[in-house]
């Protein structure tokens, strides 16, 4: 018998539970199966998800092939149509052990070929506990799921149910483990993170959470926090940013784009102003703050003069990390009835964005030259700085220990050091 074979899709959300899928997958003695943790947030995305499940079962014959993740929960019977798949699972179902118990080892106790069950009866996100993963250096916590806002391009709620939040002292007592474990970072993550304890009694906010992780866990070196809506960031967010040298100076936020007109009929709750506000603000307070942002290009409507406000933000909001979205037609949401632009239009702007992006990467780079920095090592030559640059070193350094290092250099995407 063979252990199960993961593929992971999609965001830092999807890759913990992936991790914490092979721990019950491994508890209940499944066996020759491939998993695929899929995602929905475009078309493209659900493409590479059916191509990824063709290929791995070609390349295992006889295995079980277990589909589960944004997009089997949103388009189930999308993926109960492929000859190559054996069960559908939802995104509840998935973190269950009675279902891989159901499942392990030869799948005899398992008779529903399509396990996805309505996403927004769900009320509570449990705080899976595992020993993290991708480095020895770094884990990811996730503190909430789901998402209450509709915006008019967006999938995920969908696929990820209402907002829900594990409560402050299981998000601790996890993140002191971690530390006992030797994590010198924890990234706090989730699908909307800044509505973090709407759901909780007193409805404490993310700085809430922050505060308390950075007091009760004082042996934690590096706090990291994830994508956030600058627009429902607290006091307390603040205050940590401006107080707390423990929480990385490096912000992901989910902008989508520069244009007030595009942001209302994305039904956004800001305007490019309080991006550009925020953006300030964190920077007056921690100057050493770097951004990441989420933006979308070619979405309906889009003029050149609103893609023109797009890029003009990256600018004024002095982003370095871009993630652009070539705009995708989701079925069910109202963008995808709104007047849609030529693909080919769409890519050209997507591709104008991210030239922009790279050389936002390599100007923050070149400003790093002669700087000593705190590195984070993920392998023996390579770890990253606070504000999550990459630096590769010409010697080994021991993986997953803090180094201070001066910058020699810059190769690629890459800051180079001794």
């Amino acid at each position: 018998m063979k252990p199960p074979v993961f593929s992971n899709h999609g965001c830092r959300l999807n890759m913990y539970e992936t991790e914490a899928m092979k721990a019950l997958a491994a508890e209940h003695g499944l066996s020759d199966a491939v998993v695929v943790n899929t995602c929905a947030v475009t078309a493209e995305a659900v493409r590479k998800a059916k191509k990824d499940i063709r290929r791995l079962a070609r390349e295992n014959p006889g295995a079980a092939v277990i589909v589960t993740g944004c997009a089997a929960q949103t388009e189930p019977e999308t993926f109960a149509a492929m000859p190559e798949v054996t069960r559908v699972i939802g995104n509840t179902e998935k973190m269950q052990p009675a279902t891989w118990a159901a499942m392990a080892p030869d799948f005899t106790g398992q008779t529903e070929r399509v396990q996805v069950d309505d996403i927004m009866s769900v009320t509570e996100t449990a705080g899976h506990l595992i020993d993290g993963f991708g480095t020895r250096s770094r884990a990811y916590v996730q503190v909430q799921n789901g998402c209450d806002h509709r915006c008019t391009f967006c999938i995920i709620p969908f696929g990820r149910g209402n907002s829900r939040s594990v409560p402050a002292g299981v998000v601790v007592e996890q993140i002191r483990r971690l530390a006992a474990q030797g994590y010198e970072e924890i990234v706090l993550t989730g699908v909307d993170l800044t509505s973090w304890g709407a759901d909780l009694p007193g409805t404490p906010r993310l700085g809430d959470l922050v505060m308390r992780i950075l007091k009760l866990v004082p042996e934690l070196p590096r706090l990291r926090i994830s994508s956030i809506d600058s627009i429902e960031v607290d006091e307390n967010l603040m205050r940590a940013i401006a107080e707390e040298e423990r929480l990385m100076p490096h912000l992901h936020l989910s902008l989508q784009h520069g244009s007030d007109l595009i942001l209302k009929r994305m039904k956004r709750r800001h305007l490019r102003g309080d991006a550009i506000r925020f953006c300030d603000e964190a920077r007056r307070l921690r100057p050493e703050m770097t951004f990441g942002a989420d933006i979308i290009a070619g979405f309906p409507t889009e003029t050149e003069d609103h893609f023109a406000d797009s890029l003009r933000l990256v600018e004024e909001c002095g982003l370095t990390w871009l993630h652009v979205f070539p705009y995708s037609a989701r079925p069910g949401t109202p963008a995808a009835r709104m007047p849609q632009l030529g693909g080919g239009l769409v890519k050209e702007r997507a591709a104008r964005l991210r030239a922009l992006g790279d050389r936002a990467v390599a100007e923050h780079l070149s400003a790093q030259v002669g700087r000593t920095h705190r590195v984070l090592m993920e392998s023996p030559r390579m770890g990253r700085t606070e504000q999550f640059a990459e630096v590769a070193f010409t010697a080994d350094r021991p993986e997953g220990r803090t180094v201070e290092t001066r910058i020699e250099g810059v190769a690629g995407n890459q800051l180079t050091a001794a």
